[in-house]
């Protein structure tokens, strides 16, 4: 094997997410096929015990993480590293460390973190691009877009900034992994190098099977935040006449929010489940008619769309970002105005009165699961950019 001994670095957010997920189903996914694997992780719960300055001071580089990583390399030689995240405590200090031992560096980008502070491009309830193409991120220090906290966000612009004069990004990776091609473009965009932009979607590591759709209900499943369009969806059920049952499983700051405009709106088909384990989410969407997904920002590649697909139902999305992209309108789902409550409820009316539409995109929805989304595909690609990634290193 090309890359028989494998290098994994992934630093845990504060609170567990989507790439947490990703980065366990990964290192499954490569050890499922004789891989040697070598995990290296962090977790932002250290920052709790840290002083300002030198917590501040470790986003852009950790001696500890360097001389960590230095260590590991010399003890088990990979052939290759592929990092998740470095924010914060591994920080891109580990690619050096990387680089002086030879090894070539594979790098996922989750998010827009490289171009945004927030990583999100998402700003006041809408779509912000404004550090985009920007050497020092000012916009976001300004709207304090990081934790609304100014100097928490100049400290991230510092680290981006300090790095793009230093050549990292450009230099440091051998190839980048974007989940979509609208990610990429972005990139790009924002000066990373074309020819190192490797597209590579999220997958779906356990099939579940298809569901029967027997529950008679719609589904939301996710983050319970500004940007996941809570409000807009609630409106557009508030507006539909008779009311279509919708659950909705997920914890977030705007938990408060939507259980008052559900009380506010009168919506007695809406239930709300605080957090479920996956495999009772799983067996909600099993059951559903079809998902929701209004997020009002680009995301990365939603988990919550891929499972829907290999579960055979559709999606009605926001025509925005990656969603654009993933949700094929007409095909595997339905899109609507981002934030435009009125087409939500049109789209959500129509599939609803329509079970043999719904039926045929939910068909094709699992089909797209089966060409796209299935750990084998998703292996060949990782090791097409491992080879890609070892070439460039040599």
């Amino acid at each position: 094997m090309l890359a028989g001994r494998i290098l994994l670095v992934h630093n845990y957010y504060r609170q567990p997410g989507g790439e947490d997920m990703v980065f366990a189903a990964e290192q499954n996914l490569v050890l499922a096929q004789g891989h040697h694997v070598i995990p290296y992780t962090d977790s932002n719960s250290r920052i709790d015990a840290m002083k300002p300055l030198t917590a501040a001071l470790n986003t852009t580089w950790s001696n500890e993480s360097y001389h960590a990583l230095k260590k590991i390399i010399k003890t088990h030689r990979p052939d290759i590293a592929h990092f998740h995240n470095t924010f914060f405590m591994v920080s891109p200090s580990a690619y050096y460390a990387c680089r002086e031992e030879g090894v070539p560096v594979v790098q996922t980008l989750h998010n827009y973190r490289l171009l945004c502070p927030s990583a999100t491009f998402f700003r006041d309830s809408r779509v912000c691009e404004e550090c985009l193409g920007k050497d020092f991120a000012l916009p976001g220090i300004y709207h304090a877009c990081y934790r609304s906290s100014r100097s928490q966000t100049a400290c991230v612009a510092a680290m981006i900034f300090s790095h793009r004069i230093l050549g990292t990004w450009r230099n440091l990776v051998n190839v980048y992994i974007v989940l979509t091609n609208f990610s990429r473009l972005k990139y790009i965009k924002g000066g990373l190098p074309e020819s190192k932009l490797m597209v590579k979607p999220n997958f779906v590591a356990a099939d579940p099977g298809v569901g029967v759709a027997k529950g008679n209900y719609v589904l939301f499943v996710g983050r319970l935040s500004e940007e996941k369009g809570l409000q807009a969806m609630l409106e557009a059920w508030k507006g539909l006449s008779p009311s279509i049952p919708l659950r909705i499983v997920g914890n977030g700051p705007l938990r408060g929010m939507v259980l008052r405009l559900i009380s506010e709106y009168h919506l007695e088909k809406v239930e709300y489940f605080n957090g479920r384990l996956h495999e009772e989410v799983l067996d909600l969407m099993k059951d559903a008619r079809f998902l929701v997904f209004p997020s009002e920002c680009y995301e990365g590649f939603p988990m919550v769309i891929a499972e829907a697909f290999t579960v055979g139902i559709p999606v009605i999305a926001s025509r925005l970002g990656s969603m654009e992209e993933i949700v094929r309108d007409g095909e595997t789902g339905l899109l609507f105005n981002p934030g435009d409550s009125t087409d939500l409820a049109t789209k959500i009316k129509w599939l609803w009165n329509h079970p043999d539409e719904s039926q045929r995109l939910g068909s094709h929805a699992r089909k797209e699961y089966e060409e796209k989304y299935t750990p084998e595909r998703n292996y060949r690609i990782l090791m097409e950019i491992y080879e890609k990634a070892i070439a460039e290193g040599k």
